[in-house]
């Protein structure tokens, strides 16, 4: 195992780092890629992964410590570090950081979804991270049946909703989280945040938490006011607000 080199400063991941991975990638001889793999980049690879991990409460795993799991992630992306170019406009934290996190959301529902699988309900229930609503079949039917309905109604109504700058794009963002509510498991509001964002990344916009949770909160307002009438009424009488 290599050992952990001590930062020089707080800022563990700087231009050096990055000019580093370049000077990898170009670099012919495995010898020297190896040195200045141990001198230069490894250490902050461990912490981008280490704060990535703990930030972000990426807990669901199957090995016992974390730092085994931050040395998989890293054999990871070792095995991506040739693809950065610097040409391209990213910088290489946030490069490799997306990629932990895109890394580690798949591992953590991958886990979680095994622990669903196999912990009697009791246990479920006691998780903190995880919110459940026990509901009998018929009225899961009638959720999923109603949130199809609402996706389509607000849809089909973004730029009056949301009429401002791109907040109708970031509302279809949190919205295709419930389009793909069947194959994504929700396990971590961090997460979903990264998630929305990175959706809105490929638009090449960025977003800010404040702004997706002010969009989150009116699309809330009108699922509420609208999915009440339907549980007292039976009907589906969408309102404007």
């Amino acid at each position: 195992m290599v050992k952990k080199r001590k930062p020089k400063s707080k800022n563990y991941f700087t231009k050096e780092t990055e000019k580093a991975i370049v000077r990898y990638n170009n670099e012919p001889d495995s010898d020297v890629r190896s040195v200045i793999y141990r001198d230069e980049i490894h250490y902050p690879f461990f912490k981008l992964t280490e704060n990535i991990i703990h930030t972000f409460k990426f807990y669901y795993t199957e090995v016992n410590e974390i730092e085994h799991l931050q040395h998989e992630i890293i054999t990871f992306l070792l095995s991506k570090m040739h693809l950065f170019n610097p040409e391209n406009g990213a910088k290489a934290y946030s490069y490799f950081g997306t990629i932990v996190k895109n890394w580690l959301i798949i591992y953590n529902t991958k886990n979680y979804k095994k622990r669903v699988q196999s912990a009697p309900v009791d246990d479920l229930y006691k998780d903190e991270t995880y919110s459940y609503n026990l509901e009998d079949e018929k009225s899961t039917d009638n959720l999923s049946y109603f949130i199809d309905k609402y996706i389509e109604y607000i849809g089909d109504n973004f730029y009056i909703f949301f009429p401002k700058g791109n907040d109708a794009k970031i509302a279809d963002a949190i919205l295709e989280l419930f389009r793909k509510r069947e194959s994504i498991e929700i396990f971590n509001k961090k997460a979903l945040y990264i998630y929305i964002r990175e959706i809105m990344a490929t638009n090449g916009l960025e977003v800010k938490t404040p702004k997706i949770t002010k969009i989150a909160n009116k699309l809330y307002d009108l699922f509420k006011d609208n999915y009440i009438f339907y549980l007292e009424t039976g009907y589906i009488d969408f309102k404007k607000a």
